[in-house]
Parts: structure tokens; sequence; C-alpha cells
């Protein structure tokens, strides 16, 4: 083991870390790994919680009679929202701490994922499942990942970046599969019921084990040899990230950064994540083999995001990116010929390889926040990941509305498959972004 492996326990910390006294020796399991285990679960629930309206489309559509793009407004309102939180709930964990945040936020999930049960029109699913577990799956969305890895790890973060990221894929793999068949065999409210109970039983461990930083615990981060600068975290949490906001707005890389993420959004959460099931359903695919499909994406999205961490570590991030969109745009302008009314081998061909793409972007795309924006990448990642739910609350709402004026999905599939070309072009400008850009001092 080499000595950025070596978890490190400080034994005499200097200036302000001295208030937390570490132990005369390292534990042999650095607590980062117990923060790191509680923020996966964390993620592993988020996840599950919000892939939840796709599968209960078709249901709502059968017993309102509202129509896709109606249904999918919610979504719409959802995924924004999870995107605009994103960077407020980073400085907010830096104001009050990750536990308060992450605990309020899911309690919010609970109750208004049980609050949809008495739904009867529909602004109520808006306010519901749009406002308020949007907000509260916004709270625990990337910047949380960014968060917990810039402050428990200095070895292995673009490791640990990619098994949380993929903690999404894998909570979709948990939820899915027996989410449609709650929905198919007790109806669309038990799965609403068991996503209220889930969320009040994640925050338990959240409270019991949850540390804000571990010179807390008297320790270093892990692979650290020293201690880190205590951070500044004076002014409103709402007034940090705007400053954070309009600073690097000011640079060519924030906005190349963002505008990637959006189309990444667009091309994932917001049309794939969104209307895969209804999709499949449209061609004769039963809703739980859709949903499998979904699922089983999950599981090949676990081992590519890990991989692109492990990558990251590695490679050059920009040119990660660029193979990553150009291979997903491609799975995407085939996927129409795909679609039939059983379990063929080219379906499962495309859940495989675009699986292994699904957020494979994301530990490249945290990387580069660090590179070029520091301290404050965890809020500038919150900003980059709101342009991100942006793309896909427009793609999730403009593809259900497609479906109701063309009859199926073609035009979306083929439309996403050329954003993906964009992307490519896009980190392609980035990766030949000027040096000072790059590091150019973020003021916050």
């Amino acid at each position: 083991m080499n000595e950025t492996d070596r978890p490190t326990g400080p034994t005499a910390p200097a200036g302000p870390a001295a208030a937390h006294p570490g132990p005369s020796r390292a534990p042999r399991v650095h607590y980062a790994w117990v923060v790191a285990g509680v923020a996966l679960l964390v993620l592993l629930g988020s996840a599950g919680f919000r892939s939840a309206p796709s599968l209960m489309m078709d249901a709502l559509h059968t017993e309102f009679g509202w129509s896709m793009g109606t249904i999918s407004s919610a979504t719409s309102v959802n995924l924004t929202l999870y995107g605009l939180t994103a960077p407020f709930a980073a400085a907010l964990m830096d104001r009050f701490g990750v536990r308060l945040v992450v605990v309020c936020a899911l309690l919010t999930i609970s109750v208004g994922a049980g609050l949809t049960m008495l739904m009867r029109q529909p602004w109520q699913l808006v306010l519901c499942w749009g406002v308020l577990v949007g907000l509260g799956s916004g709270s625990m969305a990337g910047a949380f990942a960014t968060t917990i890895t810039g402050r428990w790890f200095r070895a292995r973060q673009g490791l640990v970046t990619g098994v949380l990221t993929a903690a999404g894929a894998a909570g979709n793999l948990v939820f899915l599969p027996l989410g449609a068949w709650l929905v198919e065999q007790h109806g669309w409210r038990s799965a609403v019921v068991v996503v209220s109970l889930a969320a009040t039983a994640v925050a338990v461990p959240v409270l019991l084990l949850m540390r804000e930083r571990p010179a807390d615990l008297g320790l270093f981060p892990y692979g650290a040899t020293e201690a880190p600068p205590v951070p500044a975290t004076g002014g409103g949490a709402l007034a940090r990230s705007l400053r954070v906001l309009r600073s690097v707005s000011r640079t060519r890389a924030f906005w190349l950064l963002a505008t990637s993420f959006a189309i990444c959004g667009a091309t994932t959460a917001g049309l794939v994540g969104t209307h895969f099931i209804p999709a499949a359903h449209d061609h004769g695919l039963p809703v739980t083999t859709a949903a499998s499909l979904l699922a089983l994406i999950g599981v090949f999205d676990v081992i590519g995001t890990v991989a692109s961490g492990w990558f990251t570590d590695r490679f050059d991030a920009g040119r990660l990116l660029v193979v990553y969109y150009a291979l997903r745009g491609l799975s995407l302008l085939v996927l129409p010929q795909l679609f039939a009314g059983s379990l063929e081998p080219p379906i499962l061909a495309f859940v495989i390889f675009y699986g292994l793409d699904w957020v494979a972007t994301v530990p490249p795309t945290v990387a580069l926040c660090r590179r070029h924006f520091g301290e404050d990448a965890p809020i500038v990642f919150g900003w980059v990941l709101a342009c991100h739910q942006v793309g896909a609350a427009a793609v999730a709402g403009l593809a259900g509305f497609a479906r109701d004026a063309l009859g199926d999905y073609d035009l979306a599939w083929y439309a996403a498959g050329g954003l993906c070309a964009v992307a490519v072009l896009l980190c392609l400008a980035l990766r030949s972004t000027a040096a000072a850009d790059r590091t150019a001092p973020v003021l916050s």
C-alpha cells in the first residue's frame, strides 16, 4: 500500500484543526468509508424514489384520463427543481451541515410521495411529485456526492465519485422491478406508499452515522498527510451560491461544462429515464418487462460509472467525455429500430451498451469542475447539475407532447442522438480552453 492509499489520522494537528485532536494511531478502517457507505445508501434511495413516475404514467393515464404530456409536466417540474436545488443544497450543507440537510430532504420526499395518494387533479401531481419530491431529491443530488468526496477523500476521489454516482443506477435496479410489480398487482398507490416509508427509513442511518468533516473525529481526509484548510462558511447559502455563479459565469469552461451536461440530462433522465418504459409499451412490451430492462441498464451503469471513476483517476477527463457522448449518440440513433413486442437480442444489446454509458459522464465532469474551480467545485457542480436537470426537464416534457402529437417517440430518439453530437463538439472545445481560463480562481 503506498502513501496516498494509507488511511491517515493526525497525531498533532496544527492551527484550527488543533481543536479536534487526533488519535495516537490511525483506525483500521478510516471513517471516510463509513460516511461514503451512508452516502451510498442515501443516493440508492433517492434514485429509487425518482424512478416512480415513469412506472405510473400508464396507470395515471388510465385512471384519470390525463395525457402523457400532462403527466410528463410533473416530471419536468421534478427534474427542474432537482437541478436548481443542487447548488443551494451544497451551500446549505456547508452552512448547516450535511446531516440536517439530508434528513430534511428525505422527510420532504416522504411527505410528497405520501400526499400523492390523495390527489385528484393534475396540479396536485405537479405539487406533490413535481415540487416536494423534486426539492427533496435535489438536495441529495450530485452536489451531495461531490461534497462527501471533497471533504473526506484525497486519494481515490474519482473512484468514490464513480461509486456514489453509480448508486443512482443501483437504486433503479432495486426499485424499478419492485415498483412495476406493485403497480401491476396492487395499483400505483402501493408504489408511492413504499417510497414514502423508505424515505423515512433511510433518514435513520443518516442521523446515527453521518459526520460532517474528518476533523470532527480527529482525522485527516483519507489519503491526506496534513489537515486541509478550514473552509469559510460565513454568509447566507443563497448569497454564496449566487456569488459563485456570478464568478464562474464569466469563464468559458463553465458554459461548456454546463451546456454539455444539459445535453447529458436531456438524453438520460429526461428521455430514457422518463419515456423508455412507455415507449417500449407502445411496441407491445409489458410494463414489467420494460421496467426490468430499464433496471438492467442500471446494472451496467454501475459497472460503467465505477469504471469511469477509475478511468478519471488515470486519463484526461475531457477526452473521456468526448468518447462517452459519441457512443451514447450512436446508441440512441439506432434505438427506434430495436423495439419489439417481445424481448429480443437487439434491445438487450442496446441495454448493455447504453447502460455502460448512462452516467459515466459524471466522474470526469466532477473532475473538471475541481480542476477549474477548486474549493468551490461542489457549488459549481451544483450549477452544472442544474443545467443537466433543466435539459432533462425540457426533453421530458417535449417528448411527452411529441408522443401525443405524433403517436410515437421516434423523433425524440433521433433528436437526442443529434444532441450528443453537439456535446462532442462542446467537449472538444473544452479541451482546448486556454490554461488561464482553466486555472482562474473563483472568489466565493
